[in-house]
């Protein structure tokens, strides 16, 4: 099967606040790359002065004021650099509807002509991606954390960086295709567990198999019928 060939660009950013129709701004954009599904370690991270104050909620999160970021540039003078990283990929963002707001509406500010996010990448959304496949559970990062088995204990603080990689390790799980049923598979070169079912060693003990005899046959056809009449339909297992 041909390698995927595709750029992904894992991205994440952090800002002032919730809404940037209100104001707040971008003050950290982290991105990670993904090429034939390993890390390239061509990764992009840039603090941005946002020229505003930084809501408290917001604060509690990722752990910086306008104090901590007012010496860095301003996003209108690291978009141009920010779009030739990014140009022609495919986005993973977990919950893209919020960061490309962000970045859409930062890109608006300007008098550029350099359009929305959507001109220059295509996007997959891993919470969208999450919400298929597993319907009615929590997919959060946290959550899908806890459901592949990514370590994140050192994220006390949210960074955009910092979540990208782990949500770049999140990724590579959610698609990496069937797991090792044995548990104890091999690991690809990118740290996430192979994606093929590893086989069983010629040298292992055979498994025992003891098949029912005449009359476990016969009970098991009784029962069945009975499920069958219960039900009013035809059990065949």
């Amino acid at each position: 099967m041909q390698a995927d060939q595709t750029r992904y660009v894992v991205l994440d950013t952090e800002t002032t606040g919730l809404e940037p129709k209100q104001g707040h701004k971008i003050i950290e954009i982290g991105c990670v790359e993904l090429v034939e599904r390993r890390l390239t370690g061509n990764n992009y991270q840039q603090f941005i002065n946002p020229e505003r104050e930084v809501d408290e909620g917001a604060a509690n999160v990722h752990g910086y004021t306008l104090a901590d970021l007012q010496d860095n540039p301003t996003f209108a003078a690291i978009a141009a650099d920010f779009i030739e990283y990014v140009r022609g990929a495919t986005l993973i963002i977990h919950n893209a509807a919020f960061d490309l707001g962000f970045l859409d509406h930062e890109l608006s500010l300007l008098n550029k002509n350099l359009g929305p996010m959507s001109v220059y990448c295509q996007v997959l959304d891993t919470l969208g991606l999450a919400r298929e496949m597993h319907p009615g559970q929590r997919n959060s990062l946290d959550a899908l954390c806890q459901r592949y088995h990514v370590e994140n204990a050192h994220r006390t603080f949210h960074g955009a960086l910092l979540d990208s990689e782990i949500l770049a390790d999140v990724y590579l799980r959610m698609t990496g295709g069937q797991l090792n049923l044995l548990g104890d598979g091999e690991e690809n070169s990118d740290g996430s567990e192979a994606s093929v079912v590893q086989r069983l060693d010629s040298n292992r003990v055979p498994i025992k198999v003891t098949e029912a005899n005449a009359k476990e046959l016969a009970e098991h056809q009784k029962w069945l019928a009975m499920l069958s009449e219960q039900t009013n339909e035809t059990i065949s297992w």
